[in-house]
């Protein structure tokens, strides 16, 4: 059975960094258009970042600068380097996983920036 797991969250002050990470099994993340959303309370939930299989990125304006995709294929996870963290990036970051009708998410991990 495909499964995502993300961890990595926590909190952390504004200006500082973190890295998620989504460990794949039961498929093969490297086929999949990856993507990481975050959730804040009250809003909706939003696309940050996606990889595709060829390599390609796409990220939210918001993050653009400060966040990095990336893909472990070896390792079958996918990673979100987040730099220069602010307040506003304060939510519950999910991984996701697409292909055709294939579409995964992971359980999600919460990110606090606060001081």
């Amino acid at each position: 059975q495909a499964q995502l797991v993300e961890s990595g969250g926590g909190l952390v002050q504004p200006g500082g960094s973190l890295r998620l990470s989504c460990a794949a099994s039961g498929m093969t993340l490297s086929l999949y258009v990856m993507g990481w959303y975050r959730q804040a309370p009250g809003k909706q939930r939003e696309l940050v970042a996606a990889l595709t299989s060829g390599g390609s990125t796409n990220y939210a304006d918001s993050v653009k600068g400060r966040f990095t995709i990336s893909r472990d294929n070896a390792k079958n996870t996918g990673y979100l380097e987040m730099n220069s963290l602010k307040p506003e990036d304060t939510a519950v970051y999910y991984c996701n996983a697409l292909l055709g009708k294939l579409d995964y998410w992971g359980q999600g991990t919460q990110v606090t920036v606060s001081s």
